[in-house]
């Protein structure tokens, strides 16, 4: 694992137009404390993004192909919903081009999003809490009605899964070509990421076996109830199986359209609920014996893959994708047990050499 020579670089070998041309290229990295003996388990570093998420992809690829088609217009407005990624990558891309960006965001989810998000120059509506993502969805809608502002539906548009088949697909089977490859493990927000990635896999790689996975406490593909639409596929209401859950960024209150097509096209081989203090476990467990910083979403996926891989032959490899940065869960229940002040036996360490020591408080 280690190289006793020293380390050196030798930098990308191009210089970079623009923090957009920076997105994607993330790195497979080996879990070596954690992984079960004999099992090989890979983590997709997403938080290697330029803003810190998956929805990096997204985001960039809404606006580029919006701008393409004519739909977005020189200086229009951008308007999303967003649990936070999908805003933060949006706010990202359109201080880049030059386009005013207004995120709708329920007020459950993090301050450090919405704080992100104007610190690059979005503004952010808040939606109550108890209307969940149907009503931050909805109001994204509205402004975008009133005000003649460019919606970019990451729950609709075709853009989302295109961009994983295109990018995180072909990074995945590069990475992997010549190498074994049994699992592939995700979650699900929008849906983009394992229908893209998915259509990819089982037409090059179809031996992979693709395990998605969504919160024990609002299992909504578990659950097997339709999804109401709108003509458009836009949600018609909330999802009867829904509940609020702990896992950011994860399954939203309805089942969106991009979603969908995984679930008809049969582009999972199972699904596996896992629950949210699991996922606050495991990404604490990463950072603390893989020096790996994941959000919740990432720890949850990360539990799945560990079951999967408890209950695998030796030499089995499995690939799991890590979302999001740890960064953005400063004020979430992953950090809850965070001490801000010294702990006892660190002021026991203070104390323990004359100088320099805090006062007592």
């Amino acid at each position: 694992m280690g190289n006793s020579a020293m380390r050196t670089t030798q930098g990308r070998g191009r210089l970079f137009d623009s923090i957009l041309e920076t997105v994607g290229d993330t790195p497979a990295i080996r879990i070596n404390a954690l992984a079960p003996s004999g099992v090989e388990i890979y983590v997709k570093a997403e938080f290697f993004n330029p803003a810190g998420s998956v929805k990096d992809r997204l985001a960039l690829s809404i606006i580029e192909e919006a701008e393409r088609d004519g739909s977005l217009s020189p200086g229009q407005t951008v308007v999303e919903a967003t649990s936070g990624n999908t805003g933060i990558g949006l706010a990202m891309v359109c201080a880049a081009k030059g386009y005013p960006l207004v995120v709708t965001m329920a007020d459950s989810f993090s301050i450090e999003r919405r704080k992100l998000m104007r610190m690059m120059g979005a503004k952010v509506v808040l939606t109550p809490r108890a209307e969940k993502g149907f009503g931050m969805y909805r109001k994204a809608v509205e402004l975008a009605k009133a005000n003649d502002w460019f919606l970019a539906r990451q729950f609709e548009t075709d853009a989302n899964a295109r961009i994983h088949e295109n990018t995180t697909a072909r990074e995945i089977l590069a990475d992997f070509k010549g190498q074994r490859l049994d699992y592939w493990v995700t979650g699900y927000g929008t849906g983009g990421t394992v229908t893209g990635v998915g259509r990819a896999l089982r037409r090059e790689r179809p031996a992979v076996k693709i395990i998605l996975t969504e919160p024990g406490n609002a299992q909504l593909l578990g659950s097997g109830k339709v999804q109401s639409r709108d003509a458009d596929g836009a949600p018609a209401g909330s999802h009867p199986a829904f509940e609020p859950h702990p896992i950011q960024g994860w399954t939203p209150d309805f089942i969106p359209h991009v979603l969908q097509e995984a679930v008809d096209a049969h582009l999972y081989d199972e699904l596996i609920p896992v629950a949210g203090p699991e996922g606050i476990a495991w990404a604490q467990k990463l950072a603390q014996k893989e020096g790996i910083l994941t959000g919740i979403s990432g720890g949850a996926t990360f539990a799945v893959a560990i079951k999967i891989a408890e209950r695998s032959e030796p030499g089995t490899v499995i690939l799991c994708m890590l979302p999001d940065t740890g960064e953005r869960y400063m004020s979430t229940p992953l950090f809850e047990m965070i001490p801000e002040d010294m702990t006892d036996e660190e002021v026991a360490l203070s104390q323990s050499t004359p100088s320099f020591q805090m006062a007592a408080e």
